[in-house]
């Protein structure tokens, strides 16, 4: 089997087929919305480098607010290589694999090889069973109580705030996305070594025209920027209170999109800078429908309006949410923990 199959031929039949006729239509790639997205993009984020420059000799103070505002811009450049992957920005395989690569190279990821693992990610989301790819760590209140110390200071170290929004997409996409997997085939290999060769031309020319000093400092604030909005992104869509987590044989596919993905309303200006992938619930109940048209494929049916919006302000609770309650059906904080040990003693008592 192939690795880009993999979501298509894991997802079971959905038990509410309704949407998937809704959906059909905003399946469709525009390639004019699709170019369009792409000059409002990209000829801003290399705007941006060149006013950096101009500005370099005159003072840190206004490079900084710039390189920020152009890690604003990544994130929307990583939406772009995100819809590549998924085949749905432009109709065309050869298109979305150029515009992935190149995208891809200034998010330092590599197309293929992130292709193939985001695409266990759709297929496994929700999933209790498969647990461990493309996903933040998640551990259940019974594993976390029944494991060792080490383990649970490991795992309270990466759900840290700080090392979950700060660290770690610096160390996932500077170190991580530069080795491919044990698993990756020849294809998802040579991506990454392409993709490490792109990055090396990139810094080697911004180097020269910047000095690498310079360049250096402004880069690590431009990923700094985007993975931490990327990375909180991602973790917002799918770490929220009444979430969709589900053991194998019980999984469902449309439930886990619907339930297990959130909407995540935001204010207009957050939305562009973001792709529209706060609608992420449509995103994953059908991958195949470019990012420009997820909003009105949101407005399409009262099916989809029925999934309850996170706004900004509620999705700062999700960072108290650490472990997954089986028995109560939802994510829960370390305090918790407290009165799940208070109940199994008063239950072994009895």
């Amino acid at each position: 089997m192939k690795h880009e199959s993999i979501a298509e031929e894991s997802a079971p039949v959905a038990d509410d087929v309704r949407w998937k006729e809704i959906v059909i239509k905003y399946q469709k790639p525009s390639p004019w919305k699709a170019t369009w997205q792409i000059l409002n993009t990209l000829v801003p984020y290399a705007f941006l480098w060149y006013v950096m420059y101009v500005c370099r000799p005159i003072s840190w103070w206004l490079v900084v607010p710039l390189a920020v505002l152009a890690g604003a811009l990544l994130v929307r450049v990583f939406i772009i290589f995100h819809d590549c992957g998924h085949g749905s920005f432009f109709k065309s395989p050869v298109a979305n694999a150029a515009v992935g690569f190149v995208s891809g190279v200034l998010t330092f990821t590599p197309y293929y090889h992130w292709r193939w693992e985001h695409a266990i990610h759709h297929a496994s989301s929700g999933d209790l069973d498969k647990r461990g790819t493309g996903d933040v760590w998640t551990m259940t209140v019974q594993e976390y109580l029944e494991a060792s110390r080490w383990k649970k200071f490991a795992y309270r170290f990466a759900r840290n705030p700080v090392v979950l929004f700060v660290i770690a997409p610096l160390f996932l996409f500077l170190v991580l996305q530069r080795l491919p997997a044990r698993a990756a085939n020849a294809r998802e290999r040579h991506s990454v070594y392409a993709t490490n060769v792109g990055i090396l031309a990139m810094a080697a020319a911004l180097s020269l025209v910047f000095g690498f000093g310079t360049y250096a400092v402004i880069q690590l604030i431009i990923m700094m920027v985007a993975g931490g909005a990327g990375v909180w992104m991602f973790y917002v869509q799918h770490q929220f209170e009444d979430v969709y987590w589900e053991r194998g044989e019980n999984w469902s596919f449309t439930a886990a999109a619907l339930q297990g993905s959130s909407f995540y309303k935001l204010p207009r200006i957050l939305q562009w800078f973001t792709g529209n992938i706060g609608f992420h619930h449509i995103h994953h109940l059908s991958p195949r429908i470019p990012n420009y048209n997820l909003e009105q494929c949101h407005r399409a049916n009262p099916l989809f309006q029925q999934v309850k919006p996170i706004t900004f302000i509620s999705s700062l609770k999700s960072i108290t949410f650490r472990l997954w309650d089986e028995k109560n059906r939802k994510l829960v904080g370390y305090r918790h923990l407290r009165n799940y040990r208070k109940s199994a003693a008063q239950s072994s008592g009895n």
